[in-house]
């Protein structure tokens, strides 16, 4: 699919300016540049803007390793801050650390301009298979 396509199906994720440059199975990349209305104190990026840039590109590479048919759901994040951010574009690439039968595990980076480490995030997403009949 093409990354504009798959972001579209996203609503919150497009209304806050998340936009996907690279959708593969292997990798899935997605960029939030730097806004006064994204910020918290200090003018720094708030973490809820980073963590929406996180989810939504991890969730891609989620759903893009998958098996026909499924959907995924996320059932556990983790964030380690390590930098703020107050100007520029933020860059997140996510990549898969397992795609299981029940489980599909994915960890994603988020760096500035600069290719500083921002924050990791390492989610945990439960693949839901359809139910017989529906």
């Amino acid at each position: 699919m093409d990354p504009a396509d798959l972001v579209a199906t996203m609503p919150f994720a497009v209304h806050t300016g998340v936009r996907l440059t690279k959708a593969a199975p292997e990798e899935v990349v997605g960029h939030l540049e730097w806004d006064q209305h994204r910020t918290t104190a200090g003018n720094g990026m708030h973490g809820g803007a980073l963590m929406t840039l996180a989810d939504s590109v991890g969730a891609v590479c989620a759903f893009l390793n998958l098996p026909a048919g499924a959907s995924t759901s996320t059932t556990s994040s983790s964030t380690v801050f390590t930098r703020g951010v107050r100007k520029g574009t933020v860059t997140a690439t996510a990549r898969p650390l397992h795609a299981g039968r029940t489980t599909v595990a994915v960890v994603t980076e988020l760096r500035d301009d600069e290719h500083r480490l921002v924050a990791q995030v390492t989610q945990s997403q439960a693949v839901l298979h359809p139910q017989p009949g529906s």
